[in-house]
């Protein structure tokens, strides 16, 4: 892959879907560098890095177009959401029952394997891999996403590992649980029950804000506080959520 082919894909849409785009170059920049280690590419230069190279044709993805936040439910509302969410018996209500539970993103709650589940500790361990931030996150579970798990437990599929699976075992598509949400509450996104959780943990816990950030696997922005800051704070959120 060529630069003038990274242009061709990024210009159409740079600067009318630049979150989209942004997203598309960082994946494009992590596969050329995955080939270039395996010999499969010319590594010299990735024409998908930004600096040094995007970065001297396109402008700054946060000078295209301030960032739109995920639009969320007042956390006051959210004994109503999930009783409302309770009185739906199919998997799409209790994946999105669990992910607002554990705090956890969408993808996160969709492609939950039983492996990543330890009962006798109560955690579920999600695998850098399906991370955000690329790193190993630990999740203390409460008793309501505990008798989530075992009602999955008891409508396990066996010919998926999957602990909230879709048609024929295949993962659960995110139209799947927003359709469900829609059903409940309108105007208001999956995501944007994370900000809830946050608001909730600012305003009516005495939960100091690092452990809430590790709550939501947030990276710390502050490099320094970053380094000297390598506890998951796990004993203090298990008392949290």
């Amino acid at each position: 892959m060529t630069l003038a082919d990274v242009k061709s894909i990024l210009l159409p849409i740079w600067t009318t879907k630049t979150e989209t785009a942004s997203k598309v170059r960082q994946r494009i920049e992590a596969v050329l560098d995955y080939a270039a280690v395996h010999d499969w590419c010319d590594g010299t230069r990735n024409p998908a890095r930004w600096k040094g190279i995007l970065n001297k044709m396109l402008p700054e993805p946060d000078k295209v177009s301030k960032r739109q936040h995920h639009a969320a439910s007042a956390y006051t509302d959210i004994s109503r959401i999930m009783g409302a969410l309770r009185d739906k018996s199919h998997i799409s209500a209790y994946c999105l029952q669990f992910t607002i539970l554990t705090a956890a993103r969408s993808g996160e709650s969709r492609g939950a394997t039983r492996e990543e589940f330890d009962l006798d500790t109560i955690i579920w361990t999600i695998p850098g891999m399906r991370m955000k931030a690329a790193k190993p996150h630990r999740v203390p579970l409460s008793d309501a996403a505990m008798a989530i798990l075992n009602q999955m437990q008891a409508w396990r599929m066996d010919n998926t590992p999957r602990i909230f699976p879709g048609a024929r075992g295949g993962s659960l598509s995110d139209v799947a649980v927003n359709k469900v949400l829609h059903s409940v509450i309108t105007d208001v996104t999956v995501h944007g029950f994370r900000s809830s959780f946050r608001d909730w943990g600012a305003e009516q816990t005495h939960f100091p804000a690092a452990a809430l950030e590790q709550a939501l696997a947030h990276t710390n922005p502050n490099k320094i506080e970053a380094a000297y800051q390598r506890s998951d704070l796990f004993d203090l959120r298990r008392k949290l959520m």
